[in-house]
């Protein structure tokens, strides 16, 4: 059914669940999972993108990564890690697209209403815009 599932990360709480959610599905379909960290552009301020501050974003996506490696690896789950820069939902649908990734699983903070509108969500413009299916999976209410 899946040989190819797409784990896009931010490395937060969200995305943990997530993390067992793809590690799971990986490991009783054989599929190999993609794990990809965004590193985002900031259009609207390039010139707060200094290289200190990559460099941070890019550690915290090594760690992200390699946390979920380390999970996959336990299960015996085949990972192909990417990090990669650019905004982030037009390069999650890139990446799976060249991927030719089966499904993609994605956490979701649960925002509605006013925060929803005025955060925008990657999830969100990932479910709406995807050819693939995207499985959502919702952070628990108590963390």
């Amino acid at each position: 059914m899946y040989d190819r599932i797409l784990l896009p990360t931010d490395g937060s709480d969200a995305s943990d669940r997530a993390v067992e959610q793809a590690v799971g599905l990986a490991r009783e379909t054989g599929a190999a999972l993609h794990v990809l960290f965004v590193v985002e552009d900031i259009p609207y301020a390039p010139e707060m993108m200094d290289d200190q501050v990559e460099g941070q974003l890019r550690e915290i996506g090594e760690e992200a990564i390699e946390t979920i490696r380390a999970r996959a690896d336990e299960a015996g789950v085949e990972v192909v890690a990417t990090l990669r820069e650019g905004v982030p939902h037009a390069t999650i649908l890139e990446y799976a697209d060249e991927a030719d990734a089966d499904v993609v699983v994605m956490g979701t903070h649960g925002r509605s209403g006013l925060d929803r509108y005025l955060l925008g969500s990657v999830t969100e413009r990932v479910v709406r815009t995807s050819e693939v299916p995207v499985l959502t999976v919702r952070m628990d209410e108590e963390e």
